[in-house]
């Protein structure tokens, strides 16, 4: 018995971090639209000291319920040069064509949870690429000003708390 629960744990570790194309230090590149229909690049990390970058589904009962705390994140950290970012992974499928239901169960989620942060609609190079190997939501990284990946990755839902304080432990790295 004991064989199996290290076998089990073995292999979640291993699919965790298998889990994301991307490394620290990679750049991260795309053009897309939000939500609302914008377009929104890549420069939109060059405005901030850093971003969070959270990776959720409409399907993800924890990506729901930290939502809340990401929007309050977004406004307590604006001073500091810091936003929030989402992408909802699910609103499309593998081909980057939004799928109508889905985006309005997602818009629905945004408007019930007040995260009236940035979601950016998965393009399909952002599902070959960026996003290829997500196999768990909420997935969350950083980036810099520069585009480039910092920090590691981190998947489960967490505190509002628990963000800021690796929110300012990145902005002290950062100086």
């Amino acid at each position: 018995m004991k064989m199996k629960k290290l076998f089990a744990l073995l292999a979640l570790l291993s699919a965790t971090t298998l889990s994301f194309a991307q490394k620290a230090g990679d750049k991260v590149t795309f053009a897309s639209k939000d939500l609302n229909g914008t377009e929104v690049t890549d420069a939109i990390f060059a405005k901030n000291k850093i971003t969070l970058v959270n990776i959720w589904g409409t399907f993800c009962p924890p990506c729901i319920r930290e939502m809340p705390d990401l929007a309050k994140l977004n406004e307590a950290n604006k001073a500091k040069g810091v936003e929030v970012v989402g992408i909802p992974i699910d609103i499309v499928d593998r081909t980057g064509t939004i799928l109508p239901r889905t985006k309005a169960d997602g818009d629905a989620i945004i408007a019930q949870t007040d995260a009236t942060y940035t979601h950016i609609v998965p393009t399909k190079d952002m599902m070959n690429g960026l996003l290829r190997n997500i196999q768990a939501v909420p997935t969350t990284f950083f980036v810099d000003k520069d585009g480039k990946i910092i920090g590691q990755m981190y998947l489960g839902a967490r505190s509002q708390k628990d963000w800021q304080k690796i929110i300012d432990d990145l902005l002290k790295k950062q100086k």
